[in-house]
């Protein structure tokens, strides 16, 4: 009974993006007749995986009520940290280690400003957004550093069973995080940390060791996806994952993550990740041009927004 409730529950909140990527497939397979193809959800799923790591991280602080404008910085920064440990000839697991250890204080530090001293998580991460910006070019004085080391790049560019390795991280990273956002205690802290933060507070729940826990989490993911992005590039780029944290914006709200904190999912917020993968690969396979694939998506967003305004206003009568 409780799952078939749990799943009733999904259903009401997930079927409006269920049906929009239904929607979606089906008119852009009918303006390219290749969009179908296996091959091309591939492609996709490739092109996904980065934007969707970070949305993750991004779901968990949005959970909150908060919000992390940096995630675009820390993909850089981790980048940039394991082309510097590669090059200095240290290895797969140790430039691993390195990466995801710096992705984890990029975000402690934002969770640590918010949480202990009480600054809003939008100033923070703005700021630390062109903190963490600027340290990439620290070490090559801007320049792009090249990546070498073929088991890293083998991260992104390589294949498992005939998949490539990066769905397999996603598929990964998505079942982690749907388990322990759905399924522990500590999943439910964030939901009632963001939903009421007064009521979590009277239940005997440290609030602020819980902000500052999701927002180390949200490094983390940034850094994973870092990794992906600077293995799928063969370098580290100074620019990597600009304008990434308005896409992992994008896919909670359209997931169905309420930007007031204390509703959402990990499902919603892959399905929302997907609905953009598709809209831009779509649109550049009808070859529309990227200033209007950017009206598109800015426009898809304000709906999202719009939407969860809406059902805000209804559970409050309710």
């Amino acid at each position: 009974m409780i799952k078939n409730n749990r799943l009733t529950q999904y259903l009401r909140q997930l079927g409006g993006i269920f049906l929009a990527l239904i929607i979606l497939c089906v008119f852009f397979s009918l303006a390219n007749n290749r969009f179908m193809s296996v091959a091309n959800f591939m492609n996709i799923l490739q092109q996904v995986s980065v934007v969707a790591i970070a949305a993750f991280g991004m779901t968990w602080v949005i959970l909150l009520g908060e919000i992390d404008l940096s995630i675009g910085s820390i993909i850089a920064v981790s980048g940039m940290v394991a082309a510097q440990v590669l090059a200095l000839d240290y290895g797969l697991f140790t430039a691993l280690f390195v990466t995801l250890f710096a992705g984890a204080v990029m975000g402690f530090i934002n969770g640590a400003l918010t949480a202990k001293l009480a600054l809003p998580s939008f100033i923070v991460t703005v700021a630390t957004m062109g903190i963490y910006r600027g340290m990439v070019s620290l070490p090559t004085n801007g320049a792009p550093q090249m990546i070498t080391n073929s088991d890293w790049t083998a991260i992104g560019n390589s294949a498992l069973f005939g998949i490539p390795v990066v769905i397999w991280v996603l598929v990964l990273l998505f079942l982690i995080n749907h388990i322990v956002l759905s399924k522990t205690v500590f999943g439910r802290k964030a939901y009632l940390t963001g939903g009421n933060i007064e009521a979590a507070q009277y239940s005997g729940i440290q609030t602020a060791r819980v902000k500052i826990w999701i927002f180390t989490l949200s490094g983390i993911m940034a850094a994973i996806a870092g990794i992906l992005l600077s293995s799928r590039l063969y370098s580290a780029q100074t620019n990597a994952g600009m304008g990434y944290e308005l896409d992992a914006i994008a896919a909670a709200v359209l997931g169905g993550t309420s930007l007031t904190g204390g509703v959402g999912t990990m499902i919603g917020t892959l399905v929302g990740a997907l609905i953009i993968g598709i809209l831009n690969n779509g649109m550049n396979m009808m070859s529309v041009p990227y200033f209007y694939q950017l009206i598109v998506k800015g426009i898809v967003i304000l709906v999202a927004v719009w939407l969860d305004v809406r059902a805000k206003k209804k559970r409050s009568k309710a």
